[in-house]
């Protein structure tokens, strides 16, 4: 099997305030392997977004190792973790986060601008343009995100997470600011993307959000309680044939007759 692209081992993380400890994270060993897509449930205060924050490079964990493709983060200084967010990580948050006065296309060069080895202008156009094809927007490249709905905001943001090649993509509530079918939809995109190699780590309080994954790892009191495979997997493809399918017997049924 080959080398996993996280390895956390004993992973803590204590926070101070005054003679107060707050033990956030108490040990927590897991591998992530290249194609993994797994799920982190857990309640409010459970460690879920400090793992995920450590996981992603913003947090330095009290003790312990995380080793992201080969590279120990503990040992990494703010700035070198820095470079190593932006090689190896992409990131999709709840709030989309688009600048509003800057074109799709614009919004997907951003990583690229603060890259650690330069990019040429026509290497960025031609790599966002590449990144938005991936997730269905090639041909809505110079709208603005007040021109796109939710979903289409999204997916934008995912395209974003995606132009520098990262190893792991990290999404935290992805589709907490979307309808049920737009979350379907947007499950879609990262199950396609899963299908291609991308590993992929998603934060989420909704069971059935998280059964388009792998692979669920619920956390409580800042430890792994249950890592386990998810059972009756839901495919995106297929839910959104059942979606259109109703849709079209309701039309048949409330269209009045000629």
């Amino acid at each position: 099997m080959s080398t996993p692209v996280v390895q956390l081992r004993d992973i803590r993380k204590t926070y101070r305030n005054g003679d107060l400890e707050v033990h956030a994270v108490r040990g927590i060993s897991l591998d992530i392997h290249t194609g993994d897509f797994i799920a982190i449930m857990g309640a409010s205060g459970s460690g879920k977004s400090t793992l995920m924050n450590t996981l992603g490079c913003l947090d330095r964990p009290t003790s312990g190792d995380y080793l992201l493709d080969g590279v120990n983060v503990a040992d990494l200084d703010r700035s070198a973790r820095a470079d190593l967010r932006n090689q190896k990580l992409g990131f999709v948050f709840q709030g989309f986060n688009l600048l509003a006065r800057t074109s799709a296309l614009e919004n997907v060069e951003l990583p690229m601008l603060y890259a650690p080895r330069r990019v040429s202008g026509e290497e960025m156009k031609r790599r966002a343009l590449a990144a938005l094809e991936i997730v269905g927007l090639g041909k809505r490249f110079d709208h603005l995100p007040s021109q796109l709905s939710g979903g289409q905001q999204q997916r934008v943001a995912i395209a974003r997470a995606l132009v520098n090649e990262p190893r792991l993509l990290l999404a935290d509530e992805p589709t907490g600011n979307l309808d049920s079918k737009t979350s379907v939809e947007v499950m879609g995109v990262f199950q396609r993307l899963n299908e291609q190699g991308i590993t992929i780590v998603m934060v989420t309080h909704e069971l059935d959000v998280a059964s388009y994954c792998k692979r669920i790892l619920v956390v409580r009191d800042g430890l792994v309680v249950r890592d386990e495979p998810v059972q009756n997997r839901m495919i995106a493809a297929e839910e959104l044939a059942k979606l259109h399918t109703a849709e079209a017997q309701a039309k048949l049924t409330t269209t009045p007759a000629a």
